[in-house]
């Protein structure tokens, strides 16, 4: 093994997968926001979607309601470890906004300025959150980041 090589060198994201329950349902939410659908595994259960920046989701379609509805990750207490939501970078927060309403998908929060961006937050037919980020500035550097 090479002594050189301290970190597994991450290069994209491949993919993001979100679990739901109705493929149909989800793929119409998802084309609202420029996915399309590419394939399907019928063994696996998983549509694969891409849209326009090549930004790909895999939908998992074996979710449940044991929840009544809610996100276990964010709307209920214990906060359990895990994923909470994924964001996407938006060039502008107001025309996505106007897009947003336009298309019928509601607006949970926001918009907000979490320093260095201006974010909405919307919700798929299964409760997973959504962020929508026009980046405003450069990001600040966590607590003691060394910047070169």
């Amino acid at each position: 093994m090479d002594d050189a090589l301290t970190h597994v060198e991450l290069t994209a994201i491949n993919h993001i997968g979100i679990r739901v329950k109705e493929l149909a349902r989800s793929v119409e939410f998802y084309r609202r926001l420029g996915f399309e659908q590419l394939w399907y595994s019928d063994q696996h259960r998983v549509a694969g979607l891409r849209n326009p920046a090549g930004i790909d989701l895999n939908l998992i379609v074996n979710g449940d309601d044991a929840s009544a509805g809610k996100n276990i990750l964010v709307d209920v207490t214990p906060r359990y470890p895990g994923y909470t939501h994924v964001s996407f970078r938006v060039a502008a927060i107001d025309e996505t906004v106007g897009l947003l309403a336009q298309n019928g998908i509601a607006v949970t929060e926001g918009p907000v300025n979490l320093g260095g961006e201006i974010a909405v937050f919307v919700r798929d037919p299964d409760g997973n959150v959504i962020e929508l980020a026009e980046i405003i500035g450069a990001p600040a550097d966590p607590a003691g980041a060394v910047t070169s």
